[in-house]
């Protein structure tokens, strides 16, 4: 039995090519897979047994990835934490998952003692500096990959939160290593590649989908410390791919140095992580000449759907699934396929799929259809041609008077507005109404509620349109990108009030 995520992502470079470069320096794949060995040896050495949690809450770094890799070989469960929490939040991670050691930053450390019960407490800045980095300059370079079978765990990524309490969800070695091989095919990613890498790796867009695709592929990651769109611009040039959410996109887009010429080595574009405005789709294509390729995944499953790498990339659809994924829209009622074009519940099934929720039965018994179907929590409707259009979070729909109202179909409509940049749609507590639809947008300053509400006129049914449009400087995010519309509810929750 080999340890199969390791052996996957170990396979794919020649030894002497550039693996990765950060901040000025090269690191071949010989170089990687020594280094990998130096932190799986350190965490062995700190008697770090296969099967326990390792969790991670510091800056991006070489060394973290380093961290993460390590982790693998040793047979650990990564468990990545963003590092904006706080104390109390840290404490709720550390209670649920029982890590038998958590790395932080230095400065951290004392707090972080104080709440990390039985587990160890070990150090590691944005710089690659601390008492791990320390421990693991000290190994040979030499590690026997600890074995792991395709169901043991590989790592927990706790879901975001934004509904509820977070969820530690249990990602295997099968579903990473089967999710990461097939988007390197569907994308088309070989040793010839150079990807931007500029998201965050506590998340599974950026430590997952990026990171493992690039490795598989023997390709090179320029890994930036976070996304900054003049760093970025700068590497375009010598670079292929950009992976990024919608804001990476939004805000090169402000940059004149954005071009058809700038942007003519890109093969490849992709955005996902939060739904890509259709105005910022088609922006991209005028100024640069190209489709960004949207796709549509989520802690709990990886990867499901993509626009095609040849073909139509459709300006809000995800495109059709995955090889070797299922994907479905059930009614919302009777929980039979919807018809082709009807919206319902999205659900998903394949090997990509997580293994449950860390010690969270019934979580994970609520998770899943009879038939072994993922609920995604999602809505979305399948077109003629299998894409999907997500119109949005089953909690986030509307239902003003009885009716349905989907916000993506409404926001989609609002942002064709001159001087809108962007909008969400909620709904709002109406003694009448039930709900009433309430648009909060940021624009430009020159755009009013009547501009918005006649470009509604004549475009949405009248029980789909906003009864107030409220101005703002911006939508509140999760660390994703994600708008949390259960903030603006909650913000806006006495608007209709006497």
């Amino acid at each position: 039995m080999n340890n199969l995520l390791f052996d996957a992502l170990a396979a794919g470079g020649a030894p002497e090519a550039s693996a990765i470069e950060w901040e000025g320096s090269k690191l071949s794949y010989v170089d990687l897979w020594r280094e990998t060995a130096r932190w799986a040896q350190a965490l062995s050495e700190l008697g770090i047994a296969p099967g326990e949690r390792v969790a991670v809450q510091v800056e991006k770094s070489l060394a973290n990835l380093l961290v993460y890799l390590g982790a693998v070989r040793a047979g650990a469960v990564f468990l990545p934490l963003n590092p904006a929490y706080t104390a109390a939040e840290l404490a709720f991670f550390v209670a649920d998952a029982e890590p038998a050691l958590v790395v932080c930053d230095p400065s951290r450390r004392a707090e972080v003692a104080a709440i990390a019960g039985r587990a160890r407490v070990l150090t590691l800045d944005g710089a690659g500096q601390g008492t791990l980095a320390d421990l693991a300059a000290r190994q040979e370079g030499q590690f026997d990959s600890v074995a792991r079978a395709p169901g043991d765990l590989a790592a927990i990524c706790y879901t975001s939160g934004t509904t509820g309490r977070s969820k530690g969800a249990m990602l295997s070695h099968r579903s990473l290593a089967s999710n990461a091989a097939t988007l390197k095919d569907l994308w088309r990613f070989t040793e010839r590649d150079v990807l931007i890498h500029a998201l965050p790796i506590y998340h599974v867009h950026g430590l997952f989908v990026a990171t493992h695709v690039s490795l598989m592929a023997g390709a090179t990651m320029i890994l930036q410390p976070r996304f900054d769109p003049d760093a970025v611009l700068a590497a375009l040039p010598r670079s292929t791919a950009l992976m990024g959410v919608p804001t990476f996109y939004t805000r090169l887009l402000a940059k004149p140095g954005l071009s058809r010429a700038s942007a003519g080595h890109i093969r490849l574009f992709v955005s996902g992580s939060a739904p890509l405005p259709p105005a910022v789709h088609q922006q991209w294509q005028a100024r640069t000449g190209q489709a960004i390729l949207e796709r549509y995944g989520m802690t709990e499953t990886g990867m499901n759907a993509s626009n095609p790498y040849d073909g139509p990339r459709l300006a809000g659809a995800v495109g059709p699934p995955l090889p070797g994924i299922e994907l479905r829209v059930a009614d919302e009622e009777s929980g039979q396929p919807a018809e082709t074009g009807g919206v319902g519940l999205v659900q998903v099934r394949g090997p990509n799929l997580f293994s449950g929720y860390w010690c969270n039965p019934a979580k994970t018994a609520e998770a899943f259809t009879a038939d072994g179907w993922f609920r995604t929590g999602d809505l979305g409707r399948l077109d003629d041609e299998g894409f999907l259009w997500l119109v949005g979070r089953s909690s986030d729909l509307v239902i003003s008077g009885g009716l349905n109202v989907y916000p993506a179909e409404v926001e989609a409509v609002i942002e064709e507005a001159p001087g809108v940049v962007e909008s969400a749609v909620i709904g709002a507590p109406h003694a009448d109404l039930g709900e009433a639809v309430v648009a909060i947008v940021v624009a430009d300053g020159k755009v009013c509620e009547e501009d918005i509400l006649a470009t509604l006129t004549g475009r949405l049914a009248r029980f789909k349109q906003p009864r107030r449009v409220i101005f703002v400087e911006a939508l509140p995010r999760n660390a994703m990108g994600k708008v949390v519309k259960a903030e603006l509810r909650r913000t806006y929750a006495d608007l209709f009030s006497a």
